[in-house]
């Protein structure tokens, strides 16, 4: 049995590995490289549940970042118990095969409550005063303030929001490394974040989205480096790649127009009213679950959708089948949107009823992704003299609202969701073993995002 580090490097896509990613080309090379497909949505928390379960979103049920969670009737993203993900997952199958292996999941999503030895995930506190205090959740607990005590807080603000870059990625390449020369797990889970960010803010191709991948491949290779100074094998994958966007398309104003969607007119704006609402979308990138309360209204929703500029298709259940898409947790309806454009919430006719957590960096209260977060608006005089002033009133202990955050998508430049036109413009599977070791060549022209979960297990000299 071997020790293995496995990478997930998000937006990294096979046409990258090369010019600016020598240590990334040289896997490839001296070990295995070859793109990967990936499933629909092409999003991270379905993505990362494929390859840990092996299964399809319409077995594991991880069918988004978020959905529509009808029994409570709220639209939820970013959800963190690794009990929302049907299926056997790699750490527990290891557990099954070598009793005695160890595995530690530094940030992947699905942390908490997974049956690893060591984990690391963000999870803020939230005081009855409406604060939030940023923190990270870990098990052990004492090993994970152990990290934090060496390496310093983990930064936030590098994670997501306008200040999102490099300082997530390298805290958490700094905290797998201490634990793979101190820990030795036999399997280790790092996730690496930041290529993410500045490939939607301004485009995987543009000279900031390349800097960004000199950056991540630098942290791959002192990660390798440190893998093989400790006898562990690597394996890097990535979730999907960035494709270049033009335009934001709001389908829920649309269904609001059509009479379809509701609101609640609320002190501080308006605010979705799943309740009364015939037909609603919750956007995650290029694709958005549609979710329709009587099915006397399916064909006028779609009616609705199929009319919209920048919508290039939709499923309804049964065509759902065919991409592994359809369970009870996804909408009524599927919208997939044109290459060029990506889905955004929202949802208000008048700017002036916009809810006030439009304009901040809010994941949980938004029904809805909005990359719009990693932008300052740019119509604020001076957006640093009112991030300072929100500041001051956050030390002294006041409410405030950080209100910067621009209300509509002009800026976003890169997007993702959709498959990928050929298998270059996807994700990746790289690792320092030759491929008779990892699970074989692909049947076709990637290996199969399915396959991920037992080529790891062959890595790690368990597979069946």
């Amino acid at each position: 049995m071997r020790n293995l580090l496995l990478i997930d490097v998000v937006g990294l896509a096979w046409r990258h590995v090369g010019e600016h990613t020598p240590h990334l080309r040289r896997l490839a090379q001296e070990g295995f490289g070859a793109p990967m497909d990936t499933i629909l949505p092409a999003v991270t928390c379905s993505a990362q549940a494929t390859m840990l379960t092996g299964l399809m979103p319409s077995e594991h049920g991880a069918v988004g970042n978020g959905w529509y969670f009808d029994d409570v009737g709220e639209v939820l993203f970013w959800r963190q118990s690794n009990a929302c993900v049907r299926g056997e997952k790699i750490y527990e199958t290891l557990a099954k095969r070598a009793p005695k292996a160890t595995c530690a999941k530094l940030f992947w999503w699905w942390n908490m409550g997974a049956a690893v030895d060591r984990s690391i995930t963000p999870r803020p506190f939230y005081p009855a005063d409406g604060r939030k205090l940023l923190a990270v959740y870990g098990q052990p607990t004492q090993w994970c303030a152990g990290v934090e005590s060496e390496l310093g807080p983990f930064p936030f603000f590098d994670f997501w929001g306008p200040k999102a870059g490099l300082g997530s990625s390298r805290w958490i390449a700094d905290a797998t490394r201490l634990t793979i020369e101190r820990e030795r797990p036999t399997l280790t889970l790092c996730y690496l974040p930041h290529l993410d960010y500045d490939h939607q803010r301004f485009g995987p191709d543009s000279p900031q989205g390349i800097a960004a991948l000199r950056e991540v491949d630098a942290l791959v290779g002192e990660l390798v480096e440190c893998a093989r100074a400790n006898d562990t094998e690597v394996v890097v994958v990535s979730e999907y790649a960035i494709e270049d966007v033009t335009r934001d398309v709001a389908l829920n104003r649309d269904l609001r127009r059509a009479g379809l969607l509701e609101v609640r007119e609320t002190p501080v704006g308006d605010v979705l009213d799943v309740f009364a609402s015939r037909a609603f979308a919750v956007a995650d990138h290029q694709v958005a679950h549609v979710y329709v309360k009587d099915a006397s209204d399916l064909a006028a929703t779609r009616a609705v959708l199929e009319s919209i500029p920048g919508v290039e298709r939709v499923l309804d259940r049964d065509e759902q089948r065919a991409f592994g898409i359809d369970h009870a947790r996804s909408g009524q309806l599927v919208a997939i949107s044109e290459a060029d454009a990506w889905f955004s919430y929202y949802y208000w006719l008048d700017e002036a009823n916009a809810p006030d957590f439009a304009p901040t960096v809010d994941i949980h209260r938004k029904p809805g992704y909005d990359p719009a977060e990693l932008f300052v608006d740019p119509k604020l005089r001076a957006p640093m003299v009112r991030v300072a002033s929100r500041l001051a009133r956050k030390k002294l202990g006041f409410r405030y609202l950080m209100d910067v955050i621009p209300t509509n998508g002009e800026q976003v430049r890169g997007s993702h969701g959709r498959l990928p036109e050929t298998a270059a413009r996807g994700p990746v599977f790289l690792s320092t073993l030759g491929e008779g070791e990892v699970g074989g060549a692909p049947s076709g022209d990637a290996v199969a995002m399915t396959s991920v979960k037992e080529r790891v297990l062959g890595a790690l000299g368990l597979g069946e």
